[in-house]
């Protein structure tokens, strides 16, 4: 994978799973509040139905109240009793029941078929004893029960509410029921609902989802394709710098060796030509010598003159003896061929540098000196190189005329400062230039190598 790629998707990613953290919190929050406001629902029905179970069996008691009170209890009046209560109903499915305390079913308004059944063992299909559970709930004062029963209407089993009471006296067990049907549905309304909110809720968040990580990526390739070109642009101008420095590094060997080695070698040829005409007649034999001599000489300055771009493209010394001997001679040579007087100072440390560090401030010293000689008019120049376990700085200071140094450096486009600030940097140092009438100072930081570091 591509860097650029590998951007956008760091952009993306971490978005992507904010997003998918917040979906499950919203959902998992939702569910806990869809639950809440069912169970709310639920309990708030529940409470009404029970008051309105409670208030059926009250009106039935009151309504058989004068037969149960009248104190004789015969069978007669309680025949009367179960017919007045087989009477009674409310809605559909709302009737009244009655039961003895063995479980025979003495009345039931809806299925008479259960009537004189003892039904004590009868179960729901919960394993509900149905009949000792209502027995008790209205023994113990109670009275509500919930259990699951044979719906009259539609003749389902389903759940239902009961209220009962004990007529103590005659050993009987009142009671009536609603069906909760009507529960259910709302509670399931309710959880229907917040399914619904919780859908819109992640259609929402996947819209603005959507819309951010387009925007994200769209950014990102944006992004990218800047980058890109001005990578391009800048890898252009440094492909064309490069060029520029080959071509002006082999014009200046080609017009060292035009210049000099190559006039020196066609003279040393005119004169070793010149000595064996000389040596071929007799008479002319010590002029002949003198020749080759002055030959011989100037074959001794074409191997200086060798030695010296030999030099100037790579320091021997820096190889053999180190950087701080290599800018000792450079020094020493320019000082003879440019006759201005230069000061060298070194501290003699362990130059444990970089890789590729050394030849870098060999060629700024280079450079300055070159800029010094073309350019400053000075008299004096002196070079320090002091180093530490930490850093090794490079001084060159000159006495000449000064220059705009924010101008030479817009307007530079060679071998120049431009490329001495290129060189510092890309070792991790620092680079100053400071420039005014009568002196000049170039001052140059570089870090030593760092223990144990294979650089």
């Amino acid at each position: 994978m591509q860097l650029k790629h590998k951007i956008v998707a760091l952009g993306i990613l971490p978005l992507v799973l904010a997003i998918a953290v917040i979906c499950a919190l919203v959902i998992s929050l939702n569910r806990q509040l869809g639950d809440q406001q069912a169970q709310l629902i639920e309990d708030s029905i529940l409470a009404s139905k029970r008051a309105e179970l409670k208030n059926y069996v009250e009106m039935a008691q009151s309504l058989i109240a004068p037969l149960y009170d009248d104190g004789h209890g015969d069978e007669h009046a309680q025949q009367q009793v179960l017919e007045e209560l087989r009477k009674l109903s409310f809605g559909i499915n709302g009737y009244f029941f009655v039961y003895d305390r063995e479980g025979r079913s003495l009345m039931h308004a809806r299925q008479s078929d259960l009537v004189g059944k003892y039904l004590w063992d009868m179960k729901d299909p919960h394993g509900l004893p149905v009949i000792q559970a209502l027995l008790k709930s209205a023994q113990s004062g109670e009275g509500f029960q919930r259990y699951a029963w044979k719906k009259p209407s539609s003749g389902q089993v389903t759940d239902k509410l009961a209220y009962v009471v004990m007529l103590d006296r005659w050993g009987w067990m009142l009671g009536t029921g609603i069906y909760l049907e009507d529960v259910e549905r709302a509670t399931q309304q309710a959880r229907d609902e917040v399914a619904q909110g919780i859908r819109k809720t992640m259609l929402a968040i996947a819209v603005v989802a959507l819309v951010a990580v387009l925007f994200v990526f769209a950014s990102g390739m944006t992004l990218n394709v800047s980058e890109h070109r001005l990578a391009d642009k800048k890898l252009q101008r440094l492909t064309q710098r490069i060029v520029s420095l080959q071509e002006e590094e082999r014009s200046r060997v080609s017009r060292e060796l035009h210049d000099g080695i190559s006039q020196l070698l066609v003279s040393i040829k005119f004169q070793f030509e010149l000595a064996s005409l000389l040596l071929e007649n007799g008479p002319a034999q010590d002029k002949g010598l003198s020749t080759l001599k002055e030959a011989t000489e100037r074959l001794g300055d074409a191997i200086g003159e060798v030695r010296s771009l030999s030099h100037d493209l790579r320091s021997s010394l820096l190889d053999t003896l180190g950087l701080p001997a290599a800018i000792g001679q450079l020094a020493t040579e320019f000082e003879q061929r440019s006759g201005l007087k230069v000061t060298y100072d070194d501290n003699e440390f362990d130059c444990d540098l970089v890789d590729g560090a050394a030849v870098s401030l060999f060629r700024i010293v280079q450079e300055g000196l070159t800029n010094i000689e073309r350019h400053a008019q000075a008299k004096h120049v002196s070079i320090t190189l002091h180093g530490s376990p930490e850093s090794v700085r490079l001084t060159v200071v000159d006495d000449g005329v000064g220059f705009n140094v924010a101008q030479v450096e817009r307007r530079h486009a060679g071998i120049g400062l431009r490329n001495i600030r290129e060189r510092v940097e890309h070792f991790g140092g620092r680079f100053d230039l400071v420039s005014i009438p009568g002196r000049s100072e170039l001052d140059v930081l570089l870090p030593m190598k760092a223990p144990g570091s294979n650089r």
